[in-house]
């Protein structure tokens, strides 16, 4: 499991402890938290290797399945580490698929929506090609998986490898960081201080919000699945940035205000996943509605900052 101790990482790390799977993390901890995996370290089958899986990938154990999750994702992160980024989605995917052939496993790519860009179709299924700035402040992040989705299809197509690719759509929940830069976390942080609630531009961009359990339970069902992919994983119910924002602010029980900043330069306009292909394939889709999961997230972070 590259990128272990990350958000969706360390939730997959603990499905698949509790599915009777031994796991081996890797993470150098560049932008995961070693609070995530604090409470796996003594549990038996779990081993964390620390190592930056663009320069290698140190694992004694012969795996049936490799994740590969390692990745800065948030924008605060990318814009942070811009070619530790885009090392990572090169060499460092080419290093977990190179793994996966040797030991025959099933490799399982971590893609993004961000490869569709700013989209001109929504919502987005897996024909289309996006609307990508190559050259824009996002496109660390974006052309890094984008050419992992390449190298991955070109690895199945030269070698035989056995690989899944999946398209993760703006995920939550417990375990994320507060000033990651991504929308739930800011907002959650902010209402629960009593800060105001800062939405760029005029909030009409949207955004389809999954939490964490159904993402990681749509990722385990596509390792267990023969498809190849790629395939959508999120939640088809959009909202709106503004809305959201006073939806946070009603759950959290808090006064704060709304405050408009400038809009990020290619801040999509829309995303939203069609997921008729993981529903008619795996059987999945996702069974938390964004109240409930906020209220979960809300909750932790309440708790988190509670024990200070």
């Amino acid at each position: 499991m590259t990128g272990g101790a990350g958000f969706v990482g360390s939730h997959l790390c603990k499905a698949l402890l509790d599915a009777g799977a031994a796991v081996t993390c890797v993470d150098d901890l560049s932008t995961g938290r070693p609070e995530n995996i604090a409470p796996l370290l003594d549990r038996p089958g779990f081993a964390l290797v620390q190592a930056n899986v663009a320069e290698e990938l140190p694992v004694r154990r012969r795996p049936d399945l490799v994740l590969h999750f390692a990745s800065p994702a948030s924008p605060a992160d990318y814009l942070r580490l811009p070619l530790h980024t885009m090392e990572t989605g090169s060499a460092g995917t080419g290093n977990a698929l190179t793994l996966a052939h040797e030991s025959e496993a099933r490799f399982v790519l971590a893609s993004t929506s961000e490869v569709y860009g700013d989209p001109q179709q929504n919502p987005q299924d897996e024909r289309y090609w996006g609307n990508v700035n190559p050259v824009g402040p996002r496109s660390v992040y974006d052309e890094a998986k984008r050419f992992g989705e390449a190298l991955t299809t070109a690895h199945a197509e030269t070698y035989g490898t056995d690989t899944c690719i999946v398209r993760l759509f703006n995920t939550y929940g417990p375990g994320m960081r507060g000033h990651d830069g991504r929308a739930v976390p800011t907002f959650v942080r902010q209402a629960l201080a009593g800060e105001p609630l800062t939405v760029t531009g005029d909030g009409r961009q949207t955004r389809s919000l999954c939490y964490v359990d159904d993402t990681v339970a749509g990722v385990l069902a596509a390792a267990a699945h023969g498809l190849r992919g790629p395939v959508n994983i999120g939640n088809p119910s959009e909202i709106s940035m503004l809305a959201l924002a006073r939806l946070v602010v009603a759950l959290a029980g808090s006064s704060s205000e709304v405050r408009h900043i400038e809009r990020p330069v290619d801040d999509p306009a829309v995303r939203c996943p069609d997921i008729t292909l993981a529903r008619d394939k795996l059987g999945w889709e996702p069974r938390v509605g964004a109240e409930e999961g906020l209220r979960r997230t809300i909750d932790w972070f309440r708790a988190e900052a509670a024990r200070g």
